[in-house]
């Protein structure tokens, strides 16, 4: 084989070894070769023994590299997640105002219109062990302060609100696996009934933390809370579920204590791709309270703070979206106190949803209903919202909402709120 011959087949396999480009270049020294040529020297006769060590010599230094790049990778991976962890989250920029009547007339608690500006930063990380359970785990931080996320009577808090002070904390954490074919069970120290439920109550997004749930009032209010919960779905899309949350039961009043405040729920439901409808009693005791879809007295638990709480739910989807049809959401509450007198109130919801409208994966979102009150309540409350969702790229979505309604300032007077913001959210 001539010189040349041998220098190309050498070439063509320094070529194939990507990573040893650097040292190709030092053991072919091209222009060396070009004066040697030019001198009119004779070309060392190469044998196939000498150029097959050579080689062999070569991808052992190249083995030797990939060995040490493997090792390196390993110890970085040794420092990340798991690859049956994943992390997703979001940030949401608001700016806005809230102003009331009652604020002018001097009453505690009102709002005046300042324009405040305040963010929200969400990280959820799953994890599985087993390919079918969850471990999750959400961590938040914010810096919102005021009416938007103040549970008062005016319902202003906002669903995407947080007011950790810049504080990032461990927001919720449970465990969830499947048992058997059908039956999901979920227990944890940071949970809230709703993620419990066999049937999704609505599928309407708010802006109001209020329209969450079909209703965040009397059957649906939850808190963060230790709690344990099961849920069957059945293939034919019959659901059932049972779940407990207790306040505080974290502390010596432990969970189910006779002085911890406890929710216990139990749903059954029936979905299909395009329709659902549940029913929901949740038991609750010890003065529990709740504070998002409510009014002064309406959220009132007089006698020994037990109340017994009945929601329907139901939802519906037309076919295709970008239509002047929209998905309509509604739900309606009664919870009865022990109380002597008065002990009776109710709450309803309707959210409807019009998707693909203006520019694709947009929404407009238009919801209303009545907090939860009482029938002698002097006042009627009211409280509405609308938005309009515009989808900037898959990751980036600006939404511009108006809520407002009328509620009671706990002294009988009638105070009107009207409040905007503009949310911009970042996911990743």
């Amino acid at each position: 084989m001539k010189l040349f011959q041998k220098l190309l087949v050498a070439g063509t396999a320094f070529g194939l070894l990507t990573p040893m480009a650097a040292q190709a270049s030092e053991a072919l020294n091209l222009e060396g070769m070009n004066s040697y040529e030019r001198s009119g020297s004779k070309a060392k006769r190469l044998d196939s023994t000498t150029f097959i060590n050579e080689v062999s010599e070569d991808i052992a230094n190249l083995k030797g590299r990939i060995d040490g790049l493997e090792a390196r990778q390993s110890n970085f991976e040794a420092g990340s997640f798991s690859d049956t962890t994943t992390l997703d989250g979001k940030a949401v920029f608001t700016i806005g105002s809230v102003d009331t009547e009652g604020a002018k007339d001097g009453v505690v608690g009102g709002y005046t219109g300042e324009v405040v500006a305040n963010y929200t930063y969400t990280m959820n990380l799953n994890s599985s062990f087993t390919g079918d359970d969850n471990l999750y785990v959400r961590i938040k931080t914010g810096n919102h302060d005021g009416w938007s996320d103040t549970k008062s009577e005016y319902n202003t808090y906002l669903s995407a609100a947080n007011g950790n002070g810049d504080a990032l904390k461990v927001d919720k954490i449970w465990y969830s696996t499947p048992v058997g074919e059908n039956n999901t069970v979920w227990f944890g120290p940071k949970i809230e009934n709703y993620y419990m439920h066999g049937t999704t109550p609505s599928i309407y997004k708010p802006v109001l933390k209020a329209f969450t749930l079909g209703g965040n009032a009397a059957a649906y209010g939850a808190s963060t809370s230790p709690g344990l919960g099961w849920a069957y779905n059945a293939d034919n899309g019959f659901a059932i579920s049972s779940n407990f949350t207790t306040q505080k039961g974290n502390t010596v009043t432990g969970i189910l204590g006779d002085e911890g405040k406890t929710s216990w729920a139990t749903q059954v439901g029936f979905t299909k791709p395009q329709y659902s409808v549940s029913a929901i009693i949740n038991q609750k005791y010890n003065g529990w309270t709740d504070s998002y879809f409510k009014t002064t007295d309406g959220s009132a638990r007089p006698g020994d703070g037990n109340s017994t709480n009945i929601g329907l739910r139901g939802w519906w989807r037309p076919e295709n979206t970008g239509t002047a049809t929209p998905s309509i959401s509604f739900g309606y509450d009664t919870s009865e106190t022990d109380a002597t007198g008065n002990s009776n109130t109710d709450a309803y919801f309707v959210g409807l949803t019009w998707q693909d409208i203006f520019n694709a994966d947009d929404r407009i979102g238009i919801a209303f209903g009545q907090p939860q009150k009482h029938e002698d309540d002097t006042v009627d409350p009211f409280l509405y919202e609308v938005y309009y969702d515009y989808k900037v790229n898959d990751s980036v979505t600006v939404t511009p909402a108006i809520f407002g309604g009328t509620s009671s300032d706990g002294a009988g007077k009638e105070v009107d709120m009207t409040g905007y913001v503009i949310n911009t959210t970042f996911k990743f």
